[in-house]
């Protein structure tokens, strides 16, 4: 269907690909993956024709449809969610449109004198509208829709009125609806919950065309993908099956390439020692010589490059007192909506807390009105003795100063820690070398985040409440975070769409339901066994 014949691309000075081959065929599932900055969106920019290869083909078989998703959104508005989602279908939205156009020519008068064409072009119309599946079009939209976590009275509202992240979802239902003979999707979950993520999962299982999808949910790409791709060194690497096969045979890889090359440069040395000696003896000069071509001869393998971020060591919090907050009959509604009705939370020290709940049902106002960022209209909320409380919420990012370096927000923060201290620090947060020296204004969402989270961690608090931390992050930047928050002697109230986070870090569940909240003692594994949800949304 799709594929990429040893190609070649650069950005300026940057080698992305270097005689680097891809094939996707009807019913491949395929994870691409690789660092920040490897090269993976110019993969789809290169399939769908947005980009040409410095060299090599790109290949796309006669008659092949393709929708692709991509973070950039289009102006939408002036339509309702539902018509929107309709309109960008491809083409049977276009077919739609015409036989429309040709309804309302049929009934004017003033065209009668072409009414045989018309019907002629109409009948055509029809046929391919309804090969399409045109007629069961709206029900399927609203169905994408639902499943993307759009309430009724959305659907049927302004498309205009919402938020960048509910528009994402808009243009994700669209080339979902399309039903399209190959899928290109990236990042598809960045704006999902954890309810839109599982319907997605199961949306992609019953796709029959080709897939290729990038994603920072490891547990998304374990459930969807069956082959992962991985961009290495300007090369594109397949392996069968899903993300977590990848991760175990890329370490053998890599440890396979170090003793290659720890081989090589033994024997290399050992040659070159032989050289060394004997190079000034006249009765050597011929075995010299020998091994001289010899070395000449042999393609030298380079060092393997190491995926690793660096690694620091955080200081330990300030113990707090074993009450570190608490919630006593709060009460908290915006105009007539209640959200909190004598609602009352002891958190105690070295607790890990994770709140659950459909959009709407409160999670980031209890983080709002733990961290005094909120005030409760009734009850109270009450720090514990000796309680020094990190907030990390998106608007977080607000405190980054727009023409200050990543690494003079630090030094401004922190004037007294070493430079070294701080670089080996950001390094461990994926700033490393040039990207330490990038303007704040100049930063990623997924970079700001980072940045926030370096900031709040060099003299880590003892109770930390984070709104969605892994919003943006790469595989990388999470995989560290998480390892960083395992080791954390604090204690955590936080709210995260990514499974793993949760699986990893929670011993509590703070569940927000209708019918009020719900405790559940063990951590997310066992609150999914005690439930048979993995989220508040699914169950039934």
């Amino acid at each position: 269907m799709l594929s990429l014949d040893s190609i070649s691309k650069r950005h300026g000075s940057q080698i992305l690909f270097i005689d680097a081959s891809l094939a996707v065929f009807r019913g491949d599932r395929v994870g691409l993956v690789g660092p920040n900055g490897a090269g993976k969106s110019t993969v789809f920019r290169l399939l769908v024709g947005q980009e040409q290869p410095d060299a090599g083909q790109v290949n796309v078989d006669r008659g092949i449809s393709i929708g692709y998703f991509d973070q950039n959104v289009g102006e939408m508005s002036g339509q309702s969610v539902l018509a929107a989602t309709i309109a960008g279908a491809g083409e049977v939205a276009k077919v739609g449109e015409e036989m429309a156009r040709l309804e309302a020519a049929m009934a004017d008068p003033e065209q009668a004198d072409q009414l045989e064409q018309v019907i002629d072009r109409f009948g055509e119309v029809q046929a391919r509208f309804d090969a399409l599946g045109g007629y069961g079009l709206s029900a399927r939209a609203n169905e994408v829709l639902a499943g993307l976590g759009f309430a009724p009275e959305v659907i049927e509202g302004d498309v205009g009125k919402l938020s960048g992240g509910w528009k994402m979802r808009v243009a994700l239902a669209r080339v979902l609806l399309m039903k399209p003979d190959a899928l290109l999707l990236d990042e598809p979950t960045n704006h999902l919950d954890i309810e839109s993520i599982i319907w997605l999962e199961g949306f992609l299982a019953s796709f029959e065309g080709g897939l290729i999808i990038t994603s920072h949910d490891q547990a998304f790409l374990n459930r969807v993908v069956t082959r992962i791709v991985d961009i290495d060194e300007g090369d594109l690497i397949s392996y069968s099956g899903n993300y977590q096969f990848y991760e175990e045979q890329f370490r053998l890889r890599q440890l396979q390439r170090e003793a290659q090359y720890a081989r090589q440069q033994a024997m290399l040395a050992k040659e070159q020692a032989f050289i060394d000696r004997f190079k000034a003896r006249a009765s050597h000069a011929a075995q010299v010589q020998s091994r001289v071509k010899k070395l000449d001869k042999i393609e030298k393998i380079e060092p393997p490059k190491q995926r690793k971020l660096i690694e620091f060591e955080f200081r330990a919090p300030p113990r707090s007192g074993d009450d570190v907050v608490a919630l006593e009959h709060v009460e908290k509604g915006y105009g007539s909506r209640q959200i909190y009705k004598d609602f009352s939370l002891l958190i105690r020290r070295q607790e890990r807390w994770c709140v659950m709940g459909i959009n709407g049902a409160g999670k980031s106002t209890l983080l709002r009105l733990v961290a005094g960022a909120s005030a409760p209209d009734g009850g109270s909320v009450r720090l514990g003795a000796g309680v020094k409380l990190g907030y990390f919420a998106q608007h977080a990012m607000e405190i980054l100063e727009p023409d200050a370096t990543v690494l003079g927000m630090m030094e401004r923060t922190f004037p007294l820690a070493g430079l070294g201290v701080l670089r080996t620090l950001l390094g461990a947060f994926g700033f490393s070398g040039p990207d330490a020296d990038k303007r704040c204004q100049h930063l990623s969402g997924g970079e700001k985040a980072r940045l926030v989270l370096a900031l709040m961690m060099f003299d880590p608090p003892n109770f930390l409440v984070l709104d969605e931390p892994t919003n943006h992050l790469d595989m990388d930047t999470k995989s560290m975070l998480v390892r960083l928050l395992r080791g954390y002697e604090g204690t955590l109230l936080f709210v995260s769409h990514d499974r793993k986070f949760l699986s990893s870090l929670s011993n509590r569940v703070l569940e927000l339901t209708a019918e009020g909240p719900h405790v559940y003692g063990g951590g997310y594994d066992e609150y999914v066994a005690q439930t048979g949800q993995e989220a508040p949304g699914l169950r039934h």
